[in-house]
């Protein structure tokens, strides 16, 4: 198994109860393992009984299991403040509000949220050296097919930038100093290196994802679940992102032959209709199932959520890491 693994869906579907019990199995199997939730929910905290935030800390009871919640409106605050900062030294005073102004309203533009929180994706996997595994415990499915999108993206955005800045200062300062070399761009134009930087940002990130990561898929037993799954297999593909399998979650369990009444007759009839969701799960789709998780009466934590790991069919040990990973 790869050292990133993502486990997206459908708003609902279970990510945060399978992604937590697949980074407990890897703690068991004695890898330093670091989970991180992208999702608003926050929901890592609830199946832990502890409060994260945006820096790792140790999962209570649990050698080998770090956590962190990274809250997506704390990092479009912080990539605000960090672009107006960045921009008001470039230019007069005259023009920082104006400046502010425009930044501020570049940031309520969709892609903004996505951006900001591709950074902080960013960090964490630069910063990961010290685990064997990062688990991501991801927003919704097109959110987060928006934001692994965001790095092909924007490399050709930046390069365009770049190539845009740079003919801006030639003829600037060949207006001002002759036929000469401009004197910026010789010098080190300080927007240009901040826009190179970030490409290089980018194709770190796209390197990573292609590379060394790998995605599965959490899927309940409905029409409007497989039918996000398949435009998300689809789509992830479309990017050359390697999906390594489905996690069907929340199966009804079938009622014993004894039982009669209105429930139990309610249960049958639900255990069938997605046993023919499970059927084309396993015939019309590409990616393999790896798990199939029925609904438990009580929250999935502590035994109930040891369990679960033990119902995932997904590979442990890392990869061999190849030379393009590295």
């Amino acid at each position: 198994m790869r050292k990133h693994v993502f486990f997206g869906g459908k708003g609902g579907v279970g990510k945060t109860t399978v992604s937590s019990a697949y980074a407990l199995r890897c703690a068991r199997a004695d890898l330093n393992t670091l989970i991180v939730s992208t999702d608003p929910a926050h929901s890592t905290s609830d199946v832990f009984d502890q409060q994260f935030d945006d820096d790792p800390s140790s999962v209570e009871g649990l050698d080998g299991l770090d956590a962190m919640e990274i809250d997506p409106e704390s990092e479009t605050e912080r990539h605000l403040m960090e672009t107006k900062r960045a921009m008001s030294d470039q230019v007069s005073a005259a023009m920082v509000n104006e400046i502010d102004r425009q930044i501020e309203m570049a940031h309520q533009t969709p892609g903004a949220y996505e951006a900001a929180l591709m950074d902080r994706f960013i960090e964490v996997m630069r910063e990961a050296d010290e685990y064997d595994r990062v688990v991501f415990d991801t927003s919704p499915t097109g959110g987060t097919l928006r934001l692994l999108s965001l790095p092909d993206m924007l490399e050709g955005w930046i390069d365009r930038l770049a190539h845009k800045r740079e003919r801006a200062i030639e003829l600037y300062e060949r207006a001002a100093i002759g036929n000469n070399e401009p004197r910026r761009v010789m010098d080190g134009d300080p927007i240009l290196d901040r826009l190179r930087t970030r490409k290089e940002r980018f194709e770190f990130a796209g390197d990573r994802l292609r590379n060394d990561a790998a995605f599965f898929l959490v899927v309940n037993p409905d029409e409007l679940s497989l039918r996000e799954t398949r435009r998300a297999v689809e789509e992830l593909r479309s990017y050359d992102l390697s999906v390594r399998g489905m996690a069907i979650n929340r199966l009804t369990p079938e009622p014993e032959p004894h039982e009669e009444g209105r429930g139990a007759t309610f249960l049958r009839d639900r255990v069938a209709t997605e046993r023919d969701h499970l059927e084309t799960l396993h015939e019309s789709f590409d990616p393999p199932v790896v798990a199939e998780i029925e609904t438990r009466v009580s929250e999935v934590k502590g035994s109930i959520l040891e369990t679960v790991a033990g119902e995932l069919d997904i590979e442990v040990r890392p990869d061999p890491v190849s030379s393009s990973a590295e």
